[in-house]
């Protein structure tokens, strides 16, 4: 079924709780095995509707977010979705106290069990106030940043719409367009402030209420943290600090002799990484598409059949236009057993890795969707990003196609990215922690500590004090700072297992292939680590992962200058 011919429905909270506890009585007093999970399973079915039709609205009101039904309607969800899971809390309870437990994780295996115990943790029905709350506020930040109006070369622009200004190779309109992107963020200072100021506490008090000391533990068990802790996420970032940011720094040492910009170099100017400018692709946004759509055919049967479904049925939104909100992401629609894509392509290789990245947690959803129960079909987000991130990688057989004469530097500039996003991922979880253990700190001190930890995490950059950027208060345009607290680091994690990927790719692309295909088709069945293992991959928490992907990057590009 074609995206604009879904039908979308409210909820109805009372039904929905009536229909809940029927089939809680149903599972409780169930005398047989089968009994029981009939009565899971038709709970399973219930869940993935209202998730369903939850996707559905937030997708279409991120596509216009000007559309008053669409904007209400993320009003009201934002309203009762914490009180969906007070009804999902209920049934896990069951679940986790069942007789037929051992039944059911021989069936559907014990780690919907492990992770139901963790989502317990990280749920109280006295919470559900902050939870509204807190729901509200990030709507809010999406509306603002979606608002944006950016004067700039005799036009309004978006925040989105500003990215391949922001890139542009004459200094000048570079400079200026960081400038005024800055502007717009600086003019709301206020506003972002107050937002994250309310979040922070709100969480916090959640926290409290659910008898935490702060917010670090319980935003770890809302991410269903199942194999690693804080302490081996500290390890990783110390990790980070010793073997990728010294490889990270000599390579912006070696883009700012190249592009002749004094180091360190501004925010402006590390954006440019070529004299001449950076890759760009060759075609249209339907070019883009096209290649896109050979590369999945090219790649398997099972992506080629995938990217028919996704083209033959409009499951992509990738073109910037006004009112629309930024950034990109994938869904799913369970009830049609598809996923969808949004982005805002922008004329950069961003739109070549929007075709990859969101493709990537698209084919996963994909090859997933014929699974039950549902808490089977998506493993945790670190994993989740494997998927995507590795895509990336994968899409480099178009390279050619997608770029034409700018393909070398493209794959260059890639790899160059990937590796040293990681210390910026890093930086921005190391954040987080700091903030959430300190909660009450002012506006100005949580600048401090986002200046403090560039000086960390990214020597190549300094502050010039230009708008925003260079006054150190770039952390406030990062959407997951305030949407999803503690997500940023499992960008991290799955792009140093991405990295192993892209180290076979260059030996042996089949075997490179039929690993991650192992990996995928596990989807939510197995933690993190069970999955790096599946692949036969060294862990992220294992320093020579680290040391290996960082030598191996530094030593590919080493031998394929421009």
């Amino acid at each position: 079924m074609k995206f604009s011919e879904m039908k979308y429905e409210r909820p109805d909270l009372e039904a929905v709780k009536m229909k809940a506890e029927r089939l809680q009585h149903d599972f409780n007093c169930a005398e047989s095995f089968q009994n029981a999970e009939k009565a899971f399973l038709e709970w399973d079915r219930l869940s993935a509707h209202i998730d369903t039709m939850m996707s559905l609205a937030y997708t279409r009101n991120s596509i216009d977010t000007t559309d008053e039904f669409y904007e209400k309607e993320v009003e009201y969800i934002d309203e009762v979705s914490p009180v969906f899971a007070e009804l999902e809390q209920g049934f896990t309870k069951l679940l986790k106290d069942s007789r037929f437990r051992p039944q059911l994780e021989e069936k559907f295996g014990k780690l919907m069990f492990i992770n139901g115990d963790i989502f317990l943790k990280a749920f109280s029905p006295e919470i559900i106030p902050e939870m509204q709350e807190a729901n509200k506020l990030e709507t809010a930040y999406q509306k603002l940043i979606a608002s944006s109006q950016i004067d700039f070369e005799g036009e309004k622009r978006t925040v989105s719409q500003m990215q391949p200004f922001k890139e542009s190779a004459d200094d000048d309109i570079r400079r200026r367009a960081w400038i005024a992107e800055g502007g717009f963020y600086r003019s709301h200072e206020n506003e972002l402030n107050d937002i994250y100021d309310k979040l922070v506490h709100l969480r916090d008090k959640m926290a409290k209420k659910l008898g935490y000391n702060n917010f670090v533990k319980l935003g770890y068990l809302q991410m269903t943290r199942n194999c690693y802790t804080p302490d081996d996420i500290d390890k990783f970032r110390k990790a980070v600090v010793k073997y990728i940011v010294p490889i990270a720094d000599e390579l912006y040492k070696e883009q700012a002799e190249r592009t002749g910009m004094d180091y360190p170099l501004t925010f402006s100017d590390a954006a440019l990484k070529y004299r001449d400018g950076n890759p760009i692709p060759c075609g249209s946004a339907e070019d883009i598409l096209e290649t896109g759509k050979k590369l999945y055919h090219e790649l398997s049967p099972e992506t080629a059949e995938f990217i028919d479904v996704m083209f033959e049925n409009e499951l992509m939104d990738v073109l910037s236009k006004k009112g629309k909100a930024g950034g990109g992401y994938c869904t799913e629609f369970a009830d049609y057993k598809v996923p969808f894509i949004f982005s805002n392509f922008n004329g950069t290789s961003d739109d070549v890795e929007v075709i990859t990245h969101e493709a990537g947690h698209a084919f996963a959803f994909y090859t997933a969707r014929d699974i039950v129960p549902s808490a089977n079909k998506s493993p945790t987000l670190e994993s989740c990003e494997i998927h995507s991130m590795t895509m990336e990688f994968f899409g480099w057989r178009k390279s050619d196609e997608f770029f034409g004469k700018d393909s070398k530097k493209f794959r260059c500039s890639h790899l160059f990215s990937a590796l040293t996003f990681i210390p910026y991922g890093a930086m921005v979880d190391h954040f987080q922690h700091l903030v959430y253990e300190k909660p009450d700190i002012s506006p100005e001190q949580r600048h401090d500590i986002w200046r403090e930890l560039l000086s960390l995490y990214m020597p190549w950059l300094r502050l010039d004090g230009s708008p925003f950027y260079g006054e150190g208060k770039g952390w406030q345009r990062q959407i997951h700072i305030y949407e999803n607290p503690f997500y940023y680091i499992d960008y991290c994690l799955a792009q140093t297992v991405a990295l192993e990927f892209w180290a076979i790719m260059q030996k042996d692309h089949n075997e490179a292939w039929e690993r991650y295909m192992r990996l995928v088709k596990k989807a939510g069945t197995q933690t993190f680590s069970g999955l790096v293992e599946t692949a036969s991959l060294k862990s992220p928490f294992d320093e020579d992962a680290l040391r290996e992907i960082a030598e191996s990057a530094r030593e590919w590009l080493r031998n394929n200058r421009l």
